[in-house]
């Protein structure tokens, strides 16, 4: 049947949800489901006292009515200490539960591979599972124990003995002024702590949008510092949970502290009603028993079927969230980078335990020094049309090479494919005489320095935008002084406020915003961080920069880079031909390759796309 199918359907991921639950607080778990019985019960305890009062009327037994009214005013009071205690629990384990469920989905971002970045329903898909991640999971257990509630409190409610008079309605409303007025209080003081919490709630928006946004994917993957954002957001939002924990705490106790104004207000009108009664001048108490009786049923009754909606609407959610965590992946979680011992300029890297020798041999083939593309060809995920396609190259270690093309060539698919952000469809790539796909990921990336066309902007300090280049470097200010000489930004630090410590961009108090070209020698900077690697790319990164001043960056670049091997994405000619090598790409092809010289005297596609940019220069 349908309906029996959806309604099974919308408990199907209650159990893993619970089992969340239960890992991030074991205690509150527990608390949250003995308070949610104990709220059930309570009101059959109530009930009961009711019953005993109007027996007590009827007999006129003033001692005995009093007796069961304070009897009565007892379980009420531990009945709102059980509510404004249940509420406490969820808020603190929702605060907790958010937080971890947050960090899942950013350590599982952290093993994605950069297809997953660039794939729009993926993206789609962890929108969704970030964007409620807060409290979804919290509602199914809370609509759970709820449900558990009241169909206890539905199938044993006894009687709620309730009597009111005009006069004592009003008296009611006035008592719970002073709770009301509390409660907004604290609404608007919640409502500015989330919401004005400035500038620490957008550093963490800000940390968790470098760790799962696709403009950063690669620096995180390539420089490894993912772990050390991690950790920030981690601390960050454990400072928010120990503020969101207080206010919580008065919260709840001034709370509980000033309804008991409104219940006593009650019990004093029910005092002196009862002694009425018992003198035999009110009566029909069982009937009044009666009414609430029906009228609480019915309110446990609709609130299973509100629960059983919610359920339906959480557990919605909740795929998401699971679906996402369930993404297949080629990469393991990123280790924390251990710090590599610095070389000498053009001195081979040492390689890490573990990744083979730059010397040793692959399947018996010749050992070789440097980069070797084997009819490689690539195709993106869902696309029909090769990005690349039959590239056969040999780059020597310690030659400069200079890619050449029209933008969408494959120039830079060329590069992701050389760092493993993707494997190629067809063919191999070898380094050093091995296939890439046998090289330990982080051995590998520790070889090489990157820095892409669309660099990122931390919205860091100046220190911190240039040492995430090598995070396990990150507080070596004589290597982040020789990586800001390297990469050209010394003029940078010395003309910005606060030098060092200045803070980049406008995302936060006193930002300091860079030129395009400012911004690009940050970035230089930070793939100089990289001593250890014997590899270095620059993926078109002076795009911002005049002639003039790219010239000076490449001329600076080939002489720090005398010994390592060196490729170079760019569409100056005066850049390109300082290369020692030449390769043209048209169509994801290698269309020619060769010196300056020679690719000039071929009078072919090189020649032809020189010709039109030096007529610019006419």
């Amino acid at each position: 049947m349908p309906g029996l199918s959806r309604l099974r359907g919308s408990f199907a991921f209650t159990p893993r949800t619970l089992a969340l639950v239960w890992r991030s607080s074991r205690a509150s778990t527990i608390a949250l489901g003995v308070l949610t019985l104990v709220a059930a019960v309570l009101p059959l305890g109530v009930a009961f006292a009711g019953k005993a009062i109007v027996d007590a009327v009827v007999a006129r037994d003033a001692s005995g009515a009093l007796h069961w009214v304070l009897v009565e005013l007892a379980l009420v009071a531990a009945l709102a200490a059980n509510q404004r205690t249940l509420t406490l629990i969820r808020q603190l384990l929702g605060a907790r539960l958010g937080m971890d469920i947050n960090v899942m989905i950013l350590e599982k971002a952290l093993t994605l591979d950069l297809r997953h970045f660039e794939d729009p329903e993926f993206y789609d898909q962890l929108t969704r599972a970030r964007r409620e991640a807060s409290f979804r999971p919290l509602s199914v257990v809370t609509e759970s124990f709820g449900m558990l509630q009241n169909l206890v409190t539905l199938l044993g409610y006894g009687a709620l003995l309730v009597s009111f008079s005009p006069w004592a309605v009003l008296v009611l409303v006035v008592a719970a002024i002073p709770a009301t007025i509390a409660e907004v209080r604290f609404s608007n003081t919640a409502f500015r702590l989330r919401n004005w919490r400035s500038p620490e709630s957008r550093k963490l928006s800000y940390l968790e949008h470098v760790l799962a946004n696709d403009n950063h994917a690669k620096e995180v993957k390539l420089f490894g510092i993912g772990q050390e954002l991690l950790s920030r957001y981690r601390r960050l939002s454990e400072q928010f949970y120990v503020e969101d924990r207080r206010l919580a705490l008065q919260r709840g106790g001034w709370g509980f502290g000033l309804s008991l104004l409104g219940t006593g207000a009650f019990y004093g009108c029910y005092v002196a009603m009862a002694l009425t009664a018992a003198a035999g001048k009110l009566t029909l108490g069982e009937l009044t028993l009666y009414v609430a009786a029906f009228r609480q049923g019915q309110q446990a009754f609709q609130s299973i079927l509100s629960a059983l909606g919610g359920m339906y609407e959480h557990n919605l959610y909740m795929s998401n969230l699971f679906q996402y965590l369930a993404i297949s992946t080629t990469q393991v979680t990123q280790p924390r980078p251990a710090a590599l011992p610095a070389r000498a300029e053009g001195e081979a890297p040492e390689l890490r335990s573990g990744s083979s020798s730059a010397t040793e041999s692959h399947l018996g083939e010749p050992s070789e020094r440097g980069i070797r593309f084997e009819k490689v060809g690539f195709q993106y995920p869902g696309q029909s049309r090769w990005a690349l396609r039959n590239v056969d190259l040999f780059i020597p270690a310690g030659q400069s090479l200079a890619l050449v093309g029209h933008n969408g060539a494959g120039k830079t698919t060329f590069i992701k494919l050389l760092t493993r952000l993707y494997e190629p469809t067809e063919g191999r790539i070898l380094l050093d005489g091995k296939d890439l796909r046998g090289w330990d990921p982080e051995a590998l990336r520790a070889r090489i320095g990157v820095v892409f066309q669309d660099f990122a902007q931390y919205q860091f300090l100046l220190r911190e935008n240039v040492g995430l280049g090598s995070v396990a470097h990150l507080h070596d200010d004589p290597r982040v002084h020789r990586a800001i000489e390297r990469g050209g930004a010394s003029e940078v630090v010395s003309t910005i406020s606060g030098g060092l410590e200045a803070q980049l961009g406008r995302w936060f108090k006193d930002g300091a915003e860079l030129s395009g070209g400012q911004w690009q020698k940050i970035a230089l900077a930070r793939a100089f961080m990289r001593e250890e690697a014997d590899i270095l790319v620059l993926d078109e990164p002076t795009a911002a920069l005049d002639a003039e001043a790219e010239h000076a960056v490449f001329e600076r670049f080939r002489a720090l880079s005398e010994g390592r091997t060196t490729i170079v994405i760019s569409h100056r000619f005066p850049t390109v031909r300082m290369a020692d090598r030449i390769v043209v790409i048209e169509g994801g092809e290698v269309l020619e390759e060769g010196t300056h010289d020679a690719l000039l005297a071929r009078d072919g596609r090189y020649a032809h796309l020189f010709a039109l940019q030096a007529a610019g220069y006419t």
